[in-house]
Parts: structure tokens; C-alpha cells; sequence
């Protein structure tokens, strides 16, 4: 199998977020058949839906992986589960948060899957970060990281590492 270029979403507001977000990196590295190209400084974000909880850390990782988008998915889901993710409902805080938001120039829209992650394009704390290591990546059908970004000015995300 050919590689492919994948990017990848981390957040965290629980336990410790930094830390699990850096554990997360390490941790994305030691997947099989799969290499971490570059990764994102650390930011923080304000909660979208549900409130009050704590402020988000998050950052994007680009990967190069000959995981084929379900395997990976199933990867970074047992990488969330070890950090003790729960999901007792949509937007509730989490120790840890892997969202496969790129694979290359893939569209995938199955009962398990959607890529390009859904509503990413209207979020800062997704874009900035991701423009941060690849301001021309593509999101299909919608234009670049740094296009995409500046659609989401108003919102507030600031670099803390």
C-alpha cells in the first residue's frame, strides 16, 4: 500500500490537557506503518456547544500512514481510550480527543467515518493549528487551511506553547 498524507485533530480539557495532548503526539508516532511529519504548537480554545466546562488545549499532527482510513480511525480511538475517553454526550469534556480530519484528498461519508471531518472548515480551533503546519492543505469541496481560517476571525484561539 501507498502512503498517505493524514492530519489529525487532538483536543483535551480534562486531566491534565497539555500533558495529554504531548502523550497524544508520542503516542501517534508509535502507530504501525505510520510517522508523525510534523505537528502543531499547542493552543487554546473556548468550548463550542456545551457549557461551563474548562477551556480546550489542541493541535493537529500530520501524518504519513499506509493505515487505510478505517484502521486508523480504529487506532486513534484505542489511543482515546487509553487516555479513558468517554462519551456520555455529544460535546461533553474529555481527557482526550482524536479526530481524523484529513486523508489525503479522500471524501468518505460512511456510518462510521465522515472525512474531511465534519464542520471543521468553520472552526478556528481545527484551522489554526492545521494552517499553523500546512497552510495550503486542502480541504475537499471547501478551499485551503489558510483560506478557511480567515472565515473564522472572530473566534479565539491562542497559541500557549
Amino acid at each position: 500500500m501507498t502512503s498517505a498524507t493524514a492530519y489529525i485533530g487532538l483536543g483535551s480539557n480534562l486531566d491534565h490537557p497539555r500533558e495529554q495532548i504531548r502523550a497524544a503526539f508520542d503516542e501517534l508516532a508509535g502507530l504501525p506503518d505510520t510517522r508523525v511529519v510534523s505537528r502543531s504548537r499547542l493552543y487554546r480554545s473556548a468550548p463550542v456547544g456545551h457549557r461551563p466546562q474548562p477551556d480546550f488545549v489542541n493541535a493537529v499532527a500530520r501524518l504519513e500512514t499506509e493505515l487505510a482510513p478505517p484502521g486508523l480511525l480504529r487506532a486513534l480511538q484505542q489511543i482515546e481510550r487509553r487516555h479513558g475517553r468517554e462519551r456520555p454526550f455529544p460535546g461533553a469534556p474529555r481527557t482526550l480527543d482524536l479526530d481524523l480530519l484529513l486523508y489525503g484528498d479522500a471524501v468518505i461519508d460512511s456510518a462510521s467515518l465522515r472525512v474531511p471531518h465534519p464542520r471543521m472548515h468553520e472552526r478556528a480551533f481545527v484551522l489554526r493549528p492545521l494552517a499553523e503546519i500546512a497552510p495550503g492543505a486542502r480541504v475537499p469541496g471547501r478551499g485551503t487551511a489558510e483560506q478557511l481560517l480567515r472565515g473564522c476571525a472572530t473566534q479565539d484561539v491562542e497559541p500557549i506553547t
